[in-house]
């Protein structure tokens, strides 16, 4: 799975950035995105602390990150409609959607979104 193309919930980044091995193996080779939306999660956390700040912005050097566009407004909408996620979970879902490439997470609600490649982490 050399070269794949993946969109990384914030969940993800958390386990990755606390050494979980399991999901460092599998990540290998693979091409990292991150909604604008995780970065702000990642980084407006309010208890961060300078160092973890540190690793986070290090972490995100290694991703490409999407901003919103008109694309991933109008599936967010839709989504929001259906499936009545929360607002920052939609858009997540949206930009996998709209890049069309796979979502992995440990959020089991992505599960109920039918057009969204969605990949299940499971610690």
């Amino acid at each position: 799975m050399s070269g794949i193309n993946i969109l990384l919930d914030s969940n993800i980044a958390l386990y990755v950035l606390n050494g979980d091995s399991i999901l460092v193996q599998y990540l290998q080779d693979k091409i990292f995105y991150v909604s604008f939306i995780n970065e702000l999660e990642l980084l407006g956390y309010k208890k961060i602390t300078s160092a973890e700040e540190s690793n986070i912005n290090l972490f995100l050097e290694d991703c490409a990150i999407v901003d919103i566009n008109e694309g991933i407004k109008e599936i967010t909408k839709q989504i929001r409609r259906k499936y009545l996620l929360k607002l920052p979970d939609a858009i997540v879902a949206a930009t996998a959607i709209f890049l069309g490439i796979p979502l992995l997470s440990a959020d089991k609600q992505f599960r109920q979104v039918s057009d969204l490649t969605f990949v299940l982490y499971e610690p």
